[in-house]
């Protein structure tokens, strides 16, 4: 049970709803049949009214997002090349898999160059549907062949129009969870509003669009939907069964379409794991989610043919020993109140203990390293020591994988969605202590808990999921800006559902002794409408206007670049430099790899610190023999990260380099004082000055204000 002792005049007021059923039967042109058939016809236009307003929201968010993007590009204006090159860093790297499929001569041959791809990493073959998430591009570009669309539209605008589309579906999620928290669709049209709203924190489809969190957030916001619903009370068993496959379903698309996906249900289950143990969720149900992510993860497995970052998840080894804990521990909710924290601690220190045991034996029984430069950065980003690991420092230099910044909530409070969310989150954690107290004391404490029942709520299973999952997500978000995104939409259905909730005001008013129902309603009503126009008012004003400005890709220095590859070099030649820029050469030309940004693989990370000598302090002899030893026939060296002024001292990328490689940093500042200065002087800064130990090994065949680019020596 998840409610106080209140909860009890709930039920009897259903069964006292239920009892003139009777008296219906007896009396069929009564009064009450003719309620009854009034409140069935207001449920249905109530209901009509809901979904058409969700429709209408899901596709203006589209149209706006749509928009936004075509204003600030003028997309539909510039050249093919240019379109490409927005595809920044890894965008453009996923955005060329359906390039590659598109342009294929068939749709096995596309499908067999990704299976056996050896353009992305020179000197290797690697099969693309394992290391990568790109069943989606392999879907759309199967979709946009067989469709009768070519003549109407360009593949890129299928691809976009796809994403911007999500956004849709995205926003009746969040939509529809709200108002399955709240019993009225007007908290979520509140939602959406709030999301539409605060844009810039809540998404960033509109110039990141092939990113997988735009592929997959959409889908984890339906699977968010549909647990709400499977956690209401009462449900019939074919409705139950319904809901479960809507959730497998979901999880899976989301599972199969972001790396990350694991790192997030991990964080689910952690909720579902602390929600059960205060006996605040049916634990059968509970049970079914475990399964589900566990079954969605190793059938993504299998698709992605048996990656090994999967296999080696943290989601899997804990939900596994959740799932052994509970067999082990008989009668774990049973008990009085230091009966159950005992074995409640016990069983927190069993699933803990068996989830790194599995982990542990699984990675060694397999030999995985996929992911453990995430667990480097996490140590290094937690203060658990300091570390001069390339790949730890190159993320904790990153903004994006830093603490969220203060002004984050500044504009969160300009829509007041912030203030509202503190309120809710406030009162609903208070609920929740009370209920998790009541559970946990069992009947020594209801003496106790009837003296508070005036002034307690009840705490539905689906309330209490979204309110463990909005703390959690706001964990991740604080400690990780780039992860904000997944607190800030849900942040949306959390306040527009406190606000709107009758549980809500009820408690308030009990509190001040003001309750009556009426009193709530109007209250409730009022506060929402309110809010409503005070955004109308204040932001669709700057909505406009930004819609009415009109802006121009313009880059080119990069332009320039990718001509002169795709008119200078032979197809099979091999190009070294940045991850960031060697996705976009790949898309834009076609040309061979030596890098790319898509970091989790250990020999990946191993050859890109490898490859970035080229901007640290090495000989000629050393970075030409690094750079011929992955095959490579250019090096594209960029002002940018050879002069970078974007980060501070200690965090530039030739800063990174020099303390991997022992050696003192440039410029006025403490070094570390093992750092020794180098024998050499920086590749990047001494190549341009054309002196014969670096003439040997590189010349230089194109130059612009941004980029030279080397042609490599073929010694025998």
């Amino acid at each position: 049970m998840t409610t106080v002792r209140q909860r009890r005049a709930g039920k009897g007021t259903e069964a006292a709803e239920d009892q003139p059923s009777e008296e219906k039967n007896v009396k069929p042109d009564g009064k009450i049949l003719s309620d009854h058939t009034g409140g069935k016809l207001w449920n249905i236009l109530s209901i009509s009214v809901g979904g058409i307003v969700a429709l209408s929201l899901g596709l203006l968010t589209s149209v706006y997002v749509a928009t936004l993007h075509e204003n600030d590009l003028w997309f539909s204006n510039i050249k093919e090349v240019e379109r490409e090159i927005s595809f920044r860093t890894e965008c453009g790297l996923y955005y060329s898999y359906y390039k590659q499929m598109i342009q294929a001569a068939s749709i096995q041959q596309g499908l067999h160059g990704l299976v056996y791809d050896n353009k992305t990493e020179s000197v290797r073959t690697i099969n693309i549907l394992e290391r990568m998430n790109v069943y989606q591009e392999v879907l759309l570009s199967i979709l946009y062949r067989i469709l009768p669309i070519q003549q109407y539209l360009e593949p890129v605008y299928f691809y976009i129009y796809t994403l911007f589309g999500l956004q849709a579906v995205y926003v009746i999620a969040l939509y529809v969870t709200s108002w399955l928290l709240s019993g009225t669709w007007l908290s979520g049209l509140l939602a959406a509003c709030w999301y539409i709203t605060n844009r810039t924190d809540t998404t960033r489809v509109e110039f990141t669009i092939p990113l997988r969190e735009n592929w997959a957030l959409p889908f984890f916001a339906v699977q968010i939907a549909a647990i709400t619903y499977l956690l209401r009370t009462h449900l019939q068993p074919v409705q139950e069964r319904l809901t479960l496959t809507a959730v497998f379903i979901a999880t899976f698309l989301f599972s199969l379409t972001w790396q990350f996906n694991q790192f997030m249900m991990l964080i689910q289950a952690l909720a579902l794991f602390i929600l059960d143990c205060f006996d605040m969720l049916p634990t059968v149900k509970v049970t079914w989610l475990y399964i589900i992510q566990i079954s969605a993860l190793l059938l993504v497995c299998v698709l992605q043919f048996f990656n090994s970052m999967i296999l080696g998840s943290l989601l899997i080894s804990f939900n596994a020993s959740v799932l052994i804990a509970r067999t082990i521990q008989k009668n774990l909710k049973k008990g009085g109140l230091l009966n159950r924290l005992g074995k409640l601690i016990l069983h927190v220190l069993l699933v803990l203990c068996l989830t790194l045991l599995i982990n542990k034996f699984i990675k060694k029984s397999l030999n995985l390293e996929s992911d453990e430069h995430i667990f480097k950065f996490l140590k290094a980003k937690f203060g658990f020591g300091a570390t001069r690991d390339f790949d730890a420092n190159l993320y904790l230099c990153e903004e994006a994988f830093g603490l969220l910044p203060l002004n984050t909530f500044s504009r969160l409070s300009d829509t007041l969605l912030f203030y509202v969310y503190i309120f809710v989150l406030f009162l609903m954690t208070v609920a929740a202590v009370i209920v998790a107290f009541q559970n946990l004391s069992g009947s020594n404490q209801v003496q106790f808990m009837e003296k508070m029942e005036e002034y307690t709520i009840t705490l539905k299973p689906d309330a209490a999921y979204n309110l463990i999952h909005t703390v959690l997500f706001g964990c991740l978000a604080l400690s990780t800006m780039r992860m904000k995104y997944l607190w800030t939409s849900h942040m949306c259905v959390f306040a527009s559902f406190g606000l709107c909730s009758t549980e809500v005001w009820k408690l308030i008013l009990k509190c001040i002794h003001l309750y009556t129902s009426q009193r709530t309603h109007v209250i409730k009503y009022s506060i929402l409408i309110i809010t409503l126009l005070y955004i109308s008012y204040k932001f669709w004003p700057g909505i406009m206007d930004e819609l009415s400005e009109l802006r121009e890709f313009y880059d080119p220095d990069t332009v320039e670049l990718m001509n002169w590859i795709k008119s200078s070099t032979p197809n099979t030649a091999v190009f070294a430099g940045s991850m960031q820029l060697l996705a976009g050469v790949k898309l834009c030309t076609g040309r061979t790899l030596t890098n790319h940004p898509h970091y989790e693989d250990k020999n990946l990370r191993e050859r890109t610190k490898q490859i970035y000598q080229i901007y640290a302090k090495r000989s000629p002899e050393d970075v030409y023999r690094i750079l011929r030893s992955f095959g490579t026939d250019y090096v594209i060296l960029e002002d940018s990260i050879c002069y970078e002024r974007r980060h501070s001292r200690g965090c530039r990328l030739r800063d990174l380099l020099d303390i991997a490689n022992g050696h003192i940093m440039d410029g006025l500042g403490e070094n570390e004082p093992d750092l020794k200065p180098s024998l050499y002087p920086r590749f990047c800064e001494e190549i341009k000055k054309n002196l014969p130990p670096y003439t040997i090994h590189f010349t230089r065949v194109f130059q612009n204000k941004t980029f030279h680019v080397y042609k490599l020596a073929k010694h025998k």
